[in-house]
């Protein structure tokens, strides 16, 4: 039987944080991401969720954050 072997996951605003980018512009990227490419949702007492990634998500988000910096400006550093 197959386990999941994710140890740690880290919020949006850990990595947003991290690759100093800003969170909302960053959220804008990772909409579309699913469990497969490291995004999961992690729901406390509320109604609402919190985006957190493995470490192969981190990786994800720095590919889709170069690919969209190289069409647009639409992820400048964060100031």
């Amino acid at each position: 039987m197959q386990r999941n072997k994710v140890s740690a996951v880290f919020t949006l605003a850990r990595v947003a944080a991290d690759l100093e980018t800003d969170e909302d512009a960053l959220y804008d990227i990772i909409v579309d991401m699913d469990p497969e490419d490291g995004l999961i949702w992690i729901h406390g007492l509320g109604d609402e969720g919190c985006p957190a990634f493995t470490r192969d998500g981190i990786d994800e988000i720095k590919a889709r954050i170069a690919a969209h910096r190289a069409e647009s400006d639409l992820l400048p550093p964060k100031p």
